[in-house]
């Protein structure tokens, strides 16, 4: 017997392997109906028999709006009331902060993020207030400030009621999920259209785009918290003659307060995201601002917006971390810091001027854009050797995105089809897999399969990239806690800097079309990558690495062979996520010539088109969808034997 040939035991051990068998399995289903299918419909693109046109009935829906908007009961009584008290409370919350003064309002922060996380988050809040100020962009920061306030609260209030519901009841959950992952998956520019055509151009509709967008992490944790509460305290609570309301009060909230929290958290930092984008229906603050910086190239007034809003999210961010370490203000001291705020308020009003003193401020547009020209100067051609940013973006687009682009739109489409089903069964089930070739096969029967296979080309591209550079970084912070530290606040900064900041500079150095949008997208995925790989690998047991060790594993083996291995679930993980954000940047790299599903959203949006714009907005949540079911394994699933 040839020493190649398997043996019976080993054949034996292969078909057990539960992936194996999956494959097997639909392979066998392939061989029978790719045929028929090959012969009813053929083997290119999406066939256009099974494609249905949305465009007459969305494009009499629109008309129907825009006609009835200003005279019809639903729009005067229901939405207009909506609209009015937003509106209203924006008002109020701005008032308020323009009361307080730059005094007391960074005081007030100052002292609640002392109270609730300690001394460095009290001086963090400090500072971020300051430098708001010294940049120019208090008035700007208070506006989004206000907004923030409003959205968060309704937000909360949106999430927690419908993940209160979801993890009382199994049935609302099951039929919730669906929901939240679409509504995650969506791009936020698709939020966007349909509140605008509703409610018009203002601050409204910028809320209520941000209550969509960011309701679904707080639904989703409050579910989780209440669902995963132990039943052993359950049991000795309905032992004691508890009713379902003094239970949910007593022991299920209470033992699901770490997943409140966070859940605020993410709300918080998702709707000061969405606050940016919103600033393209007219939502004013620093987004507008940043808005603005990005239409013209201005990365120094870009820059100058951006800053603040980094500070504010960081200041969000330590403050909620604090209470979730257990370090909510007690309700007395509520009354102290309202008090202490009011005398600091007093005193700046009888001190000065309510807003920031202008001989306080320093400009930095002109010196940023200084650099930048001189770094476009010297590095967007003419680099001996190398070249320069447009000889490198004229090779990505040519080398990598063209060629991944044509032979994406060249594969059959039950081939396409066949492929997510292969890749999405063997780490998840059957549910998870037909999902995955639902969503794709959706995408073609709306009528957008090449622009979806353009935008999957420029995605796979960018998260190849991402994961290359960031399992270099993360193996390097793991492995050195100097280099974990160096990189932290870099992290920091550039997941909370929004995507908007990142297209204005790798415009300048890459010009207008895809790479630019590819390279915005590496840069906002990277510090995630990052983050959720070195953690993996620094939480691998360190009896697995000393056993490697004393059997003379070098460095390499021991990375390849025992971190890689056991830090498995972090690793899939931190490609999830990577597929996710780079198809968030991709989409907004339509406004600089990013094209396909992107360039449509854009274009709905602007040109007020309904069909345009949802469609290709459900698409991009199909191809969201699709995505996340081939890249994140399903519990249950993870186990290879059967």
């Amino acid at each position: 017997m040839s020493s190649t040939t398997m043996t019976a035991p080993a054949r034996a051990a292969v078909l057990r392997h539960r992936a194996v068998r999956k494959l097997l399995l639909l392979a066998a289903v392939a061989a029978v109906l790719v045929p028929l299918a090959d012969a009813r419909w053929g083997s290119g693109s999406w066939p256009h028999a099974l494609t249905v046109s949305l465009d007459g009935p969305l494009k009499s829906t629109s008309t129907w709006i825009i006609d009835n908007r200003d005279s019809h009961w639903l729009f005067l009584y229901f939405f207009g009331h909506i609209s009015g008290a937003i509106i209203t409370a924006i008002h109020a919350v701005y008032v308020v902060l323009l009361a307080l003064g730059w005094a007391g309002v960074t005081a007030g922060a100052a002292l609640l993020a002392w109270r609730a996380a300690g001394v460095r988050a009290a001086v963090t809040a400090l500072l971020s207030f300051a430098v708001c100020g010294a940049l120019g962009m208090w008035v700007p920061t208070m506006r989004t400030l206000a907004l923030m306030i409003v959205a968060v609260a309704a937000s909360v209030a949106v999430g927690a009621l419908l993940g209160l519901a979801a993890g009382l009841s199994d049935r609302v959950f099951r039929g919730l999920r669906p929901v939240l992952d679409t509504m995650q998956a969506l791009p936020a520019f698709a939020y966007l259209l349909p509140v605008v055509l509703v409610f018009g151009i203002g601050v409204a509709p910028a809320v209520l785009a941000t209550v969509v967008y960011a309701a679904p992490p707080m639904a989703r944790l409050t579910a989780l918290g209440l669902r995963g509460t132990d039943q052993g305290v359950l049991e000795a609570v309905d032992s004691l003659g508890a009713t379902a309301r003094q239970r949910l009060l007593t022991a299920r909230l209470p033992l699901a307060r770490r997943e409140l929290l966070l859940g605020v958290n993410q709300t918080i930092m998702m709707a000061l995201s969405m606050a940016v984008i919103a600033s393209v229906i007219g939502a004013d603050g620093l987004g507008d601002r940043v808005y603005q910086a990005l239409s013209t190239v201005d990365v120094g007034s870009a820059l100058a917006a951006g800053i603040p809003i980094v500070l504010l999210a960081i200041v969000f961010d330590r403050t909620t971390a604090g209470t979730r370490q257990g370090r909510t203000p007690p309700r007395s001291a509520w009354a102290v810091l309202a008090a202490a705020t009011a005398v600091v308020a007093v005193a700046g009003r009888l001190l000065g001027s309510q807003s920031w003193p202008d001989g306080w401020t320093v400009a930095i547009a002109a010196p940023v854009n200084t650099a930048k020209d001189w770094m476009v100067d010297h590095l967007y051609s003419g680099l001996p050797g190398i070249g320069g940013t447009a000889d490198w973006a004229a090779h990505y687009t040519g080398w990598v995105l063209d060629p991944l682009r044509s032979g994406l739109q060249g594969l059959p489409w039950w081939a396409a089809l066949l492929i997510v089903a292969a890749l999405a069964w063997p780490i998840g089930t059957w549910r998870t897999a037909l999902t995955a070739v639902l969503s794709l096969a959706l995408i073609g029967v709306l009528g957008r399969w090449d622009a979806s296979m353009d935008t999957l080309s420029q995605v796979l591209a960018a998260v190849a990239v991402t994961l290359v550079l960031g399992f270099a970084v993360a193996v390097a912070a793991a492995r050195s806690p100097r280099v974990e530290r160096l990189l932290r606040p870099v992290l920091d900064v550039c997941q909370t800097m929004p995507q908007f900041v990142y297209l204005i500079p790798v415009v300048a150095l890459f010009g207008v079309g895809r790479a630019p949008g590819a390279a915005a997208a590496i840069v906002y995925a990277l510090p995630a990558v990052v983050r959720i790989v070195s953690q993996g690998l620094r939480q691998v047991n360190p009896g697995a690495l000393e056993s490697a060790r004393s059997l003379g594993a070098t460095g390499g083996q021991q990375l390849r062979q025992v971190q890689f291995p056991l830090a498995r679930p972090e690793l899939l993980l931190a490609v999830n996520q990577a597929v996710v954000l780079v198809l968030s940047v991709v989409i907004i790299a339509g406004l600089v010539g990013g094209g396909a599903l992107g360039y449509d959203v854009v274009f709905g949006l602007a040109q007020g088109d309904l069909a345009t714009g949802l469609v290709a907005g459900v698409a991009i949540a199909c191809l969201g969808l699709m995505l996340d079911r081939v890249t994140q394994p399903t519990k249950g699933a993870r186990d290879g034997n059967a």
